[in-house]
């Protein structure tokens, strides 16, 4: 069974992604040009990443 706390940070992050591939978000950063927006999917996207693999695999502690 996966701590409440945890579930909770899980739902954050699940959160903070919507938020961070919306469409609005996106379209103001396409204004800035075809390289930024490819820029800043790919860094939210390997940070949502990291944030879940650190969320997941921070509390197994031995």
């Amino acid at each position: 069974m996966m701590p409440r706390r945890r579930k909770e940070r899980l739902i954050a992050l699940v959160v903070l992604a919507t938020m961070l591939f919306a469409p609005p978000l996106l379209l103001i950063t396409g204004r800035l040009g075809p390289g930024a927006l490819t820029l800043y999917v790919f860094l939210a996207w390997g940070a949502v990443i990291a944030m879940a693999a650190w969320l997941l695999e921070g509390g197994h502690r031995e």
